[in-house]
């Protein structure tokens, strides 16, 4: 009798018309991975996030075998790479570099998402955290924290602190100084970071927390003021940079990170394999430099730390959010 020869199409279809959710994984007799992987960014190409996907993609394919391709698919501020993986099949063959707007504010900003940040993802490791930079234009007379909340506490509503977008980690950071500092400061948001930046470079707007990359040319030409980094921790590339709760502001801390999460379901010894051999990476010295010069510092840790990671950033700005009475306009 002839025998004909079953490929991984047919077994997943038969599975699929047999009604079985089970997916097929390290232990299924083929090795994972056995072809190219794919890693989905929600933003565009060239930013902090691609930097990041590229660089911990192209140690992760070295380690497994398989090229990591960057899928780069922006929109609608992470949304439609958040939905595109979250309903992919969950294999490990489609990854996601989730952060803070995916998983923490736009399920706090949309009262519908096509996309449940818990539900929908399986948390594979926590990468890095970034935190930003408090910068103030040269005619701001301040130079510490100190002086920069006496000067905004006796000029209530005449700073403006530029963001890049409603909702975005940089205007949660302002709003969140505003609170605890007690100083009042308009927004004026703008549609990405570029116009932002040159409308403060500019002098038209005053103050931004803005990421560290972005910045930090602006700060060594003397075109811009860093007054605090927003982070638990300083900068090791900034090491003269104070914190702002160490300026004051005890308990202030925001941040960015960034990190790999597979579509609910991804069975769990591929998400252990990703999970070791992208801790491995973090390790290497290359990596926490590259990480480094983008204002990221390594974290790593097991599934279960970044899923409570995950949560608890959740549930503390949507705190903010809902206070400060956030909404996109």
């Amino acid at each position: 009798m002839k025998r004909f020869p079953v490929s991984a199409v047919s077994i997943a279809a038969f599975v699929a018309a047999s009604g079985f959710s089970q997916v097929p994984s390290i232990g299924s007799g083929q090795a994972y991975p056995s072809k190219p992987i794919r890693l989905i960014v929600p933003f565009a190409a060239g930013g902090g996030n691609d930097n990041v996907a590229r660089l911990v993609g192209k140690r992760l394919a070295d380690s497994l075998g398989q090229p990591v391709l960057v899928d780069n698919r922006p929109g609608a501020g992470g949304v439609v790479g958040a939905e595109l993986a979250a309903k992919a099949a969950p294999d490990g063959y489609t990854l996601f570099l989730g952060g803070v707007g995916s998983h923490a504010i736009n399920p706090n900003l949309h009262d519908k998402l096509p996309y449940d940040p818990i539900r929908d993802f399986a948390p594979v490791a926590l990468l890095a955290q970034a935190p930003l930079i408090l910068v103030v234009h040269p005619s701001v007379p301040a130079r510490d924290i100190s002086e920069f909340i006496a000067y905004a506490r006796a000029n209530p509503g005449r700073l403006n602190f530029a963001s890049n977008g409603n909702g975005s980690s940089s205007q949660l950071a302002a709003v969140m100084f505003d609170s605890m500092a007690g100083v009042d400061m308009v927004h004026v948001p703008y549609k990405g970071l570029s116009p932002a930046l040159s409308d403060l470079l500019s002098g038209q707007v005053q103050v931004m927390f803005s990421s560290v990359v972005a910045i930090l040319p602006h700060i060594k030409a003397g075109k811009l003021r860093a007054l605090a980094v927003t982070g638990a921790r300083r900068l090791a590339s900034m090491p003269e940079l104070p914190t702002i709760a160490e300026s004051g502001l005890a308990g202030y801390e925001a941040s960015s990170w960034y990190g790999i999460l597979a579509p609910a379901g991804t069975p769990r010894d591929i998400v252990t394999k990703l999970n070791t051999e992208l801790g491995r990476a973090l390790e290497q010295p290359e990596v926490k430099n590259s990480l480094l010069a983008e204002g990221a510092e390594p974290v790593g840790g097991t599934p279960e730390r970044f899923a409570a990671h995950i949560r608890s950033d959740k549930e503390r700005l949507g705190t903010l959010i809902r206070d400060a009475k956030i909404r996109l306009e």
